[in-house]
């Protein structure tokens, strides 16, 4: 067996021993049902306490990759069993045999992370990145996003995504159509930025100037951006016949909305506020979130 352990390493040499096992066997260099050596024989000649050696060995049959025959010797698992064993394992064990394959082929460990970097910035999407300059405006355009495309979504500000570019690895960026120039540049170039437009008011309007009697109209929202327009929307039909209140969830009192008519409420707070005066106001238009759920389509059977 091919191992180099390093007594001047702040890695235990337990652990090294029995990552670099891990490897060699990952790797085919042992085989399936390959005997390894006893424990004082390769405590000899790796130059370490057999204890250490022993110790190795027991946490690698804990984890599967080896198995004990008669006496004290050891094996090498079954492939079958091995590939289970990794799967269990997890994304540390794969991240631990890259480096150590990295390192076996003489890369250096800023080398493997500047190219798995350019790696992952290629890698097709495999998640929404909604990215706006308003916690509350982001939140409730990935609340409409989710509900409308069956994919993962996360959040971001512009400024988080120019701090720290690693946050478009492997996402499909979403910013409303005005902030496209904006975000553009900070996305990689063999990315697809989409750019989602707003619906009218139209209909929210004509609904508060057919009320015959005065009214208490309320408008609930968890974006202060999305209240503020929604309100100067509304205010001409509101005029001086109607009243208008606002909610900004989650810090306002719900309890306002006792005396309301009408309750505009936007994908997010539609979840609290229940009740036949309510009405769910959308904030994307029905044609941004088509074109959006045929890319991501695009990307799950490509």
């Amino acid at each position: 067996m091919d191992l180099r352990i390093s007594k001047e390493s702040d890695v235990p040499i337990r652990q090294q021993l029995a990552q670099q096992i891990v490897f060699l066997i990952a790797t085919e260099k042992l085989k399936p049902g390959q005997a390894l050596p006893s424990v004082r024989e390769l405590a000899r000649r790796l130059k370490i306490h057999h204890n250490t050696v022993s110790h190795a060995y027991q946490d690698l049959v804990r984890r599967t990759w080896l198995v004990r025959r008669r006496g004290t010797r050891v094996v090498v698992r079954a492939q079958a069993d091995i590939r289970r064993q990794s799967a269990a394992e997890g994304l540390d064990e794969l991240i631990t045999m890259t480096i150590l394959a990295a390192r076996e082929r003489g890369y250096s460990l800023q080398e493997l992370r500047e190219r798995l970097r350019q790696r992952l910035l290629t890698e097709p999407p495999d998640h929404l990145l909604v990215v706006d300059q308003e916690a509350g405006l982001r939140r409730l355009l990935q609340q409409e996003i989710t509900d409308a495309v069956n994919w993962p979504a996360e959040n971001c500000a512009r400024e988080d995504l120019a701090a720290n570019p690693g946050l478009a690895i492997g996402a499909l960026v979403v910013v409303p159509q005005y902030a496209l120039e904006d975000v553009k540049p900070l996305v990689p170039k063999a990315h697809l930025t989409i750019p989602v437009g707003f619906n009218s008011a139209d209909q929210h309007v004509e609904r508060i100037r057919r009320l015959e009697e005065p009214s208490v109209i309320a408008v609930v929202s968890v974006s202060l951006g999305f209240l503020k327009t929604a309100v100067s929307l509304l205010a001409a039909a509101v005029g001086r016949k109607h009243s208008l209140c606002q909610v900004l969830l989650p810090d306002d009192d719900l309890g306002v909305l006792r005396g309301a008519d009408v309750i505009f409420c936007d994908s997010v707070a539609v979840r609290q506020v229940k009740g036949p005066r309510v009405v769910h106001y959308r904030l994307i238009a029905p044609s941004s979130l088509e074109y959006l759920a045929g890319a991501v389509a695009s990307y799950q059977h490509g």
